[in-house]
């Protein structure tokens, strides 16, 4: 039964890119139909916006595109045939760098065999002979061909130019009928899907329309810029043709990776041939890997970042894959082609792997990478994903939705069995360290080796003991108004020390002078008499500790603060109390962070205006 299933999965790949490959020359023109009509959805939607009509939309959508083409067909046309014209002249400029490069690369290769052989018997008599037998001239063989007839050459050319002229007249064609047929086609769509399933299909097929339209507008807008750009800047520099050069930039860069690599080794040849040194060919290589890196690394993630689901490892993996399969079209169908399998794969588990391999964003909560990478050891990865989150909001929310979520997964796989001893101490390390440094305050650092050792030490314990050796016994001054303590109560055990330190912490952040104590100690005859400093009390929920103990001490707190309200914080893990029995010994049940921070935040003001009016 395992083995069967691979084998199908492997059987039905093989069949589905067989398809592909043997299939292309009927695959390919419907596929060039259905993305250009993504591409075109947008504009249509705007005119259908005026008040015209589908049709009438449709059909004007194409008579832009295709006039847009040919005004620029046209441009490029006469730029070509400028650079003919000029060619001749550039010719032996060419040749002479070329003959130039030649010298440079053969004069160092020419000299190494003669430095290896050096002092070797007979090496410099071989090497003659050789050179002498390389002299003699050989026969040369003469072919006799028969005149090419005019009409051969001009049925040449009908086929050369009948081949690429018929599949755009066939995209065209097919592009027409998917325009004015497109709601139908949705609908046999979702007929084919089930009944069932018309919501998910429905969603599916919105998204990967919007998906590959968005990301189509964005790139041309990016490549049109871009080669405007490219234009002046080749124009300020003094090369002919500015205008042909830009165009080819931004066609180009509709190919992945590769597109660039061209556009830029042209614009670099052309300039070699224009002037009689290197200047201008290296400063204008250099001025478009510039501007290529800005666009790449600084404007491309931003703006795709929006218009695209795809990694940028998916990208290229997508290029090789369909440029193998279906060539040059493949290459250049590559993004909107695996674009419409990512979004597949979220409604169609067969297709689910791809969805995960390839979207750009891995389907996993923030809880789950930061297990993830605590379970591995990777601190530096989760304090750079806290720093991130941090800038845009608390601490308590980033507990609540990252840390205590990813313990409970933890916790889980703890005590499942799932985890070995070295796997352990590595998640215990680790979540120390990630701590330790979010209590320091340095969330725009680098994190620093720990000295404690975990398996003699709770994480909980560590922080506390961190807090005191930083401001005293007792966790800051006890010489502060009345009633401006929040404490947090729990037990010496592993996950409730741990929470009410994080609460602690989560508290401080947002500059309340909250304090932690456990109740279980053992030292309560050594705390002072400070009663009267605290406003709320802060009761770990009980997870490990037995409901009657914790029982108890909620009534040692109310015996020794009765006006202080008693608040505890529910958590969402396995193992907890009854609900019920909580909540009739306490005043309040939150069940955040956020929500104890928001219960405790008005408190803090209150009392600031009243020291304020004083």
């Amino acid at each position: 039964m395992f083995l069967k299933r691979p084998t199908n999965i492997l059987l039905t790949v093989t069949c589905a890119i067989a398809l592909l490959h043997f299939g292309r020359e009927v695959l390919q023109p419907i596929t060039l139909a259905l993305v250009l009509s993504l591409a075109l959805a947008p504009l249509i939607r705007a005119i259908v916006g005026l008040g015209i009509s589908r049709t009438v939309a449709t059909f004007i959508a194409l008579g832009l595109s295709i006039s847009a083409l040919a005004g620029a067909g046209v441009v490029l046309v006469a730029q070509l045939y400028g650079l003919t014209a000029d060619l001749p002249q550039y010719r032996a400029e060419i040749r002479a760098k070329l003959k130039e490069v030649q010298v440079l690369t053969e004069q160092p290769l020419a000299r190494l065999p003669t430095e290896l052989l050096e002092g070797v018997p007979g090496a410099t008599a071989s090497g003659t002979s050789l050179r002498s037998r390389r002299g003699t001239t050989q026969p040369v063989p003469v072919v006799i061909r028969e005149p090419t007839s005019t009409q051969d050459s001009l049925t040449r050319a009908i086929g050369v130019v009948s081949g690429p002229l018929g599949t755009v007249g066939l995209v065209l064609v097919l592009l027409v009928f998917v325009l004015l047929d497109q709601e139908n086609l949705r609908d046999r769509l979702v007929r084919l899907a089930g009944q069932r399933e018309v919501s998910r299909t429905l969603k599916g097929l919105e998204d990967a329309a919007h998906g590959v339209s968005r990301f189509f507008f964005s790139q041309f807008i990016v490549n049109i810029v871009f080669g405007a750009v490219i234009g002046v800047v080749l124009w300020l520099l003094g090369i002919p043709h500015a205008v042909l050069w830009a165009a080819l930039c931004a066609v180009l860069r509709f190919v992945p990776y590769i597109g660039a690599l061209i556009a830029g080794g042209a614009i670099a040849l052309f300039a070699a041939a224009v002037d009689p040194g290197w200047t201008l060919a290296l400063v204008a290589l250099a001025l478009f890997v510039a501007l290529e890196v800005v666009l790449a690394y600084v404007i491309e993630p931003r703006v795709y970042g929006h218009s695209s689901g795809m990694s940028a490892l998916a990208v290229i993996v997508s290029a090789l894959f369909w440029s193998a399969v279906w060539g040059p079209v493949g290459l250049l169908l590559s993004t909107p082609l695996t674009l419409c399998l990512v979004v597949a794969g979220r409604y169609i588990k067969g297709l689910e792997p791809v969805t995960i391999l390839l979207a750009e964003i891995p389907d996993a909560s923030a809880a789950q990478r930061f297990f993830h990478r605590a379970l591995s050891g990777d601190a530096a990865a989760i304090i750079a994903d806290a720093r991130v989150f941090l800038r845009k909001s608390t601490l308590a929310r980033y507990c609540d939705q990252v840390v205590l979520p990813g313990l409970a997964l933890a916790i889980g796989d703890l005590r499942g069995g799932r985890t070995d001893k070295v796997q352990e101490e590595r998640l215990r390390s680790t979540i120390a360290l990630v701590a330790d440094t979010l209590a320091a305050g340095k969330h725009t650092g680098r994190a620093r080796r720990l000295t404690v050792s975990m398996l003699n030490e709770s994480i909980g314990a560590h922080l506390r003991r961190r807090r005191e050796e930083q401001l005293g016994r007792w966790q800051g001054s006890l010489d502060v108004p009345a009633r401006s303590i929040v404490l947090s109560v729990g037990f010496s055990n592993i996950r409730e020390e741990f929470r009410s330190e994080l609460l602690v912490l989560a508290l401080r952040e947002a500059g309340i002078d909250a304090r932690s104590i456990m109740l279980d100690d053992g030292d309560d005859e050594a705390r002072p008499d400070a009663e009267h400093l605290v406003s709320t009390v802060f009761v770990v929920y009980p997870i490990d500790t037995p409901f009657e103990a914790w029982n108890e001490a909620i009534d040692a707190l109310r015996e020794n603060l009765p006006d202080v309200p008693l608040v505890t914080i529910r958590p969402r893990e396995d193992g907890a109390a009854d609900a019920a029995l909580v909540a009739g010994r306490v005043d309040m049940v939150l069940q955040s962070f956020e929500e104890a921070l928001a219960f405790v935040a008005p408190v803090k003001e209150a009392k600031a205006a009243k020291a304020a009016a004083r």
